[in-house]
């Protein structure tokens, strides 16, 4: 008994340690957070009717993956059955395309065509949840070791579930996107500078121009940081800038040429992978390789003008051959379709039109990101890890300013928001845990903790909303049931027609490429302008110039549904235009009606020149 009692006292520390050895291990922690977090994606999400995203991207992305299983060219991009006779060009990317078609594949071994679409689709973005978990995990740990680690998962599982990028179905390039933003982000926050992790940064930033523009500018702040870093540290920093800029001039040649057709090398496009992005790209690439080679011995104000000199290329680069690049490229987009279509696009808003349409969700996309920057901004000047939290910054800074141009900006800003703050929130959990006394250490850390998830301003400007509109506004009117214009079953009665083309708001476009196998005039693409226009001439317009319009444009077949948003606007707008004349119920002679699905709101005409 006495022996047994003496071994006792070593034998605990050995099980603690092993305890604390399972919860820091750097794969099965993030491993754990990930099952768990699927799962509750899949309890949340479980009464989904639709094995599809809600978002016309991700039908849109459905419509590209059955062409490409049906045949359809790597290298040819067009979208046959959308727009104006001869299709439209789309700025998608293969590199998503594939991997989706190829869960499709899969599964059709065990289950029905469509049975294999639901699965993949389920199964795809799920997927993602580990790569992006295990980043940030990797983010964390380098930033704040296991502390970092654990709250950086926990930040990234809220992020996850608040955010419809990883949710059953949803299919778009973002979560991809948000991976691989991540996997940049654990890269950088490297501080001993190892080569290989900033080759590795620049594979994935060539991966995201080859996916989209979208990151173009984190890709670009990344570059311009890398630079940075070489002309402050100099031959330090050599080795990285070498490898990050040989590996990111042949990544994004790979990308360059598995990507685009030869028939357009000279093309230059700002919204993909062209000859434009291509070309910057490989020049600051080169430019920053050639100056590690030959300029790293320079004292650090040569190195500066070298740096310089190189951005003098970049620029002059950018101006000989893609000038239309440096501002957006939706800024060109007719006035028609920016009035009638963008302005009205939700992840299009503004900061402006959040705050009059939403504002409950002005701290949800703005906030957490904010105080990131002031995190990192007064780190700076302490000159604590002074260098990280530049980049950090610049990173989150870039992303916050597109997010009050575009909402779209929110989700990158927020998951960037993530590592800095994790790494305060674990120094302050330190502080409050070696004196539990210190009240008000402890108030800091739960307030900071707190205020670092965006779910937490989600719920607490819903409240705010809810509070301030039930004891001082009136009681809004109670919303109309959604109306079903875009399900299978309104569909339905065009389905089995022989194939012609359609002309529908352009929500219904992606929708009616899905179910049917007509053509449709329109869809919510900048793509395709023409059509868009078409289609919106077409439900301006009185009834008798309609019908030069619509058969100007081949169509066969309308598709009216009332209760759509932009069906709506333009009866609204010209009250005397066809659209305006179909909601009243006075349908032209040249429209012949045809059987509706009972549960819907969409007439179906054919059209009779």
């Amino acid at each position: 008994m006495t022996q047994t009692l003496a071994m006792s006292p070593e034998a605990a520390p050995a099980t603690g340690r092993k305890a604390s050895s399972r919860w820091s291990h750097p794969v099965l922690v993030p491993l754990i957070y990930c099952i768990l977090v699927i799962v509750a994606q899949l309890v949340i999400h479980r009464h989904v009717t639709d094995y599809v995203g809600p978002d016309n991207d991700d039908v849109m992305r459905l419509v590209e993956v059955r062409d490409l299983l049906a045949g359809q060219g790597w290298f040819d991009m067009i979208q046959y059955r959308l727009g104006l006779d001869g299709g439209t060009l789309m700025h998608w990317s293969r590199f998503i395309d594939l991997p989706i078609a190829s869960l499709i594949l899969f599964f059709r071994m065990f289950f029905s065509p469509e049975g294999a679409e639901a699965a993949a689709l389920t199964v795809w973005p799920l997927m993602l949840i580990l790569p992006l978990m295990f980043f940030m995990a990797l983010a964390g740990r380098r930033m704040a070791a296991v502390e970092g680690m654990h709250f950086s998962l926990l930040f990234t599982a809220l992020f996850v579930l608040l955010s419809p990028r990883f949710v059953p179905g949803s299919i778009d390039h973002d979560n991809v996107q948000l991976c691989l933003v991540a996997l940049t982000v654990a890269m950088l926050v490297d501080e001993s500078y190892r080569p290989r992790n900033f080759a590795i940064a620049a594979v994935a930033l060539a991966i995201q121009l080859g996916i989209g523009a979208e990151t173009t500018p984190f890709v670009a702040v990344v570059c311009v940081a890398v630079a940075c870093l070489w002309a402050w540290d100099g031959a330090l920093f050599a080795p990285a800038a070498k490898a990050f800029a040989l590996t990111l001039t042949i990544a994004v040649s790979a990308a360059f040429f598995s990507l685009v057709s030869p028939r357009f090398y000279s093309m230059v496009t700002c919204d993909n992978l062209s000859l434009g992005f291509y070309a910057i790209t490989s020049a600051g690439g080169v430019g920053l390789l050639l100056s590690a080679i030959f300029a790293s011995h320079l004292s650090r104000p040569g190195r500066m003008a070298v740096l310089a000199a190189n951005g003098a290329f970049v620029f002059a680069t950018t101006i000989a051959i893609a000038p239309q690049c440096l501002h957006n490229p939706l800024s060109d987009l007719d006035p028609m379709l920016v009035d009638l279509w963008l302005s009205r696009v939700t992840e299009a808003q503004s900061i402006f039109s959040v705050a009059h349409r939403q504002p409950d969700m002005l701290g949800t996309f703005y906030a957490t990101s904010f105080i990131a920057m002031l995190v990192c901004a007064f780190r700076m000047l302490r000159g604590d890890r002074a260098r990280m939290h530049a980049v950090l910054m610049a990173l989150i800074a870039i992303n916050w300013i597109i997010t009050l141009v575009q909402v779209r900006g929110a989700e990158f800003a927020n998951l960037l928001a993530i590592p800095p703050l994790a790494l305060l929130v674990a120094e302050l959990r330190r502080v409050s845990a070696a004196d539990t006394k210190n009240v008000r250490a402890s108030f800091f850390y739960v307030v900071t903790v707190l205020i670092s998830v965006p779910t937490v301003w989600a719920v607490g400007g819903a409240f705010a909303h809810e509070v301030i509109v039930n004891r001082f506004m009136a009681s809004p009117a109670k919303a109309e049931e959604t109306t079903d214009c875009i399900s299978k079953e309104a569909l339905a009665p065009i389905a089995g027609l022989e194939p012609g083309v359609v002309v529908a708001a352009s929500n219904m476009g992606a929708p009616i490429l899905r179910f049917t196998p007509h053509r449709v005039l329109s869809g919510p693409y900048h793509r395709d302008p023409d059509g868009m226009r078409a289609e919106l001439n077409i439900g301006l317009a009185q009834p008798q110039q309609a019908e030069a319009l619509l058969r100007d444009a081949h169509v066969t077949l309308v598709a009216f549904c009332k209760g759509d948003p932009q069906m709506q606007l333009l009866s609204e707008r010209s009250p005397q235009g066809l659209y305006a004349q179909l909601s009243a119920g006075r349908v032209p002679t040249y429209l012949a009606p045809f059987a509706a699905s009972a549960k819907s709101e969409v007439q179906f005409f054919r059209f009779k020149p």
